[in-house]
C-alpha cells in the first residue's frame, strides 16, 4: 500500500513539472487558498496534484493496459513509439474526467497531450531515480 502512495506522490511531483513545463497544459485546483510556499503554490493545489494523479494512475491501469493489448502489433511497427500516442490519449481522458469534476488537468489538444506525455514520463522517471533509495529504505527493494 505504501508503495502505491510513494508513487501517487511521485507521479504528482512529475505532474508538476509537466504543467510547469509544457504550455498547453495546466492545472486547476479544487478550491482557492492561501499561498503554502514561495512559489505561491496553496495546499488546495497541492492537494489537486495528488487527486489528478491518482485518477491518472486509475486511467492509466485500467484503459491504458487494454489500450496497449489492443495496440500491441503497433508498438512491434513502431518499436514502441506509439506509446507516446497512447500517454497523450491518457492525458486526454485525466482531461475530460477533470472537466466533469469541475477541476484538475486541463490539456488544449492532442499534440500537447502527447508533450505533456513526453515530460511526465520523463520526469516520473527521474524523480523515482533520485528518490529510489528512500523509496527502498521505507518500503524494501521490491518497491524499484
Amino acid at each position: 500500500m505504501l508503495r502505491y502512495v510513494i508513487r501517487a506522490i511521485i507521479t504528482a511531483a512529475a505532474l508538476g513539472v509537466a504543467v510547469w513545463l509544457v504550455p498547453g497544459l495546466a492545472m486547476t485546483p479544487y478550491a482557492e487558498g492561501s499561498p503554502l510556499f514561495v512559489t505561491g503554490q496553496s495546499v488546495e493545489t497541492l492537494l489537486t496534484y495528488l487527486i489528478v494523479a491518482v485518477i491518472f494512475g486509475v486511467v492509466n491501469t485500467v484503459i491504458g493496459n487494454l489500450i496497449r493489448i489492443v495496440a500491441f502489433p503497433l508498438y512491434i511497427l513502431t518499436l514502441g513509439l506509439v506509446s507516446l500516442v497512447v500517454n497523450g490519449l491518457m492525458l486526454l481522458i485525466v482531461n475530460a474526467i477533470s472537466e466533469w469534476l469541475g477541476f484538475g488537468l486541463s490539456v488544449d489538444g492532442f499534440w500537447w497531450g502527447v508533450l505533456g506525455a513526453l515530460v511526465l514520463s520523463l520526469s516520473s522517471w527521474i524523480i523515482g531515480l533520485l528518490f529510489r533509495p528512500f523509496i527502498q529504505a521505507a518500503v524494501g527493494p521490491a518497491a524499484g
